[in-house]
């Protein structure tokens, strides 16, 4: 996902200022005049990658359209810890009130951004791409994997409508089929014959059965970088190839010498740490 629909984060937002703002910033009505206008910036506290500038912008527009958003960068640049991000001008109140809600959003983006791009960096001298999972935070899909892209890796299926994944528990089900595999690759090529069709091996074997009925890709999961390897080998170019199960920054490497197309790493959304980014409000007022 190289775009952002305002459908995949206006209610979002709605939903946390209301949950944060509430019936109104108590202390920045009490403390604040309402016609004082000031200027503040988003400044990076690390290195990281920008990711979620759209949205962050969007929850100081809801709150005061009349809220002037600058960006220093865009979103997918690799950024120096100090660096400043974001210019904001207009009434104190209104950057007060939207400061934590702003930044939660960002900080959670741009960790899921950063954490991929060290994916991506581990594995750029082998031709094999990351790839992300539906392990996300539920209602911030579309937006995670926003990040993910921002930070250079790949997106798998939105959902469960997107494309066929035969995963171990399908196959439980249709243990009594001579071919589970070949059965449940024919059946949803029946049903969904411009969709992609990808199937999850445990063994080799299953792998290989994989290959045989077709399939367009291959998920090999958990396997050692041993049996990978046979299994890439066995499958030859029948079928892409993608690895999964525990891959870690220090084991992607060897993983990615296998020869695996793809290697998808649930960690890239439901493990990654927000970044540090900070609101520094200007030393002086707007002119």
């Amino acid at each position: 996902m190289k775009t952002l629909d305002l459908d995949a984060y206006l209610p979002l937002i709605d939903l946390a200022l209301a949950e944060d703002v509430g019936d109104g910033d108590v202390t920045s009505l009490s403390v604040i005049p309402a016609d004082v206008i000031w200027s503040a910036r988003m400044v990076a506290r690390e290195d990281l990658v920008v990711a979620g500038l759209p949205v962050f912008d969007a929850v100081f527009h809801r709150l005061d359209p009349e809220v002037v958003v600058t960006h220093s960068v865009v979103d997918g640049d690799r950024v120096l810890s100090g660096t400043s991000l974001v210019t904001l001008e207009g009434k104190a109140r209104s950057i007060l009130s939207g400061e934590r809600v702003a930044l939660n959003f960002a900080q959670r983006l741009c960790g899921v951004a950063t954490l991929t791009h060290s994916y991506v960096e581990a594995i750029k001298d082998f031709q094999c791409q990351i790839l992300d999972t539906r392990k996300t935070i539920p209602g911030w899909r579309l937006l995670e994997k926003y990040a993910v892209a921002c930070g250079g890796g790949q997106n798998h299926r939105i959902g469960l409508y997107d494309m066929v994944m035969i995963k171990d528990n399908h196959l439980a089900v249709l243990s009594g089929e001579e071919n589970p595999i070949a059965a449940a690759v024919e059946r949803a090529r029946s049903r969904y014959p411009t969709l992609k069709v990808e199937v999850e091996a445990d063994t080799v074997e299953q792998a290989v059965s994989a290959a045989a009925a077709g399939a367009d890709i291959i998920l090999l999961d958990n396997m050692s970088v041993e049996t990978l390897r046979r299994c890439v080998e066995l499958i030859d170019r029948r079928s892409k190839t993608e690895a999964s199960g525990g891959i870690t920054l220090d084991s992607i490497q060897s993983v990615a010498t296998t020869g695996v197309d793809f290697i998808s790493v649930g960690a890239l959304t439901h493990s990654a740490a927000a970044v540090n980014l900070a609101l520094d409000i200007d030393p002086t007022p707007s002119s």
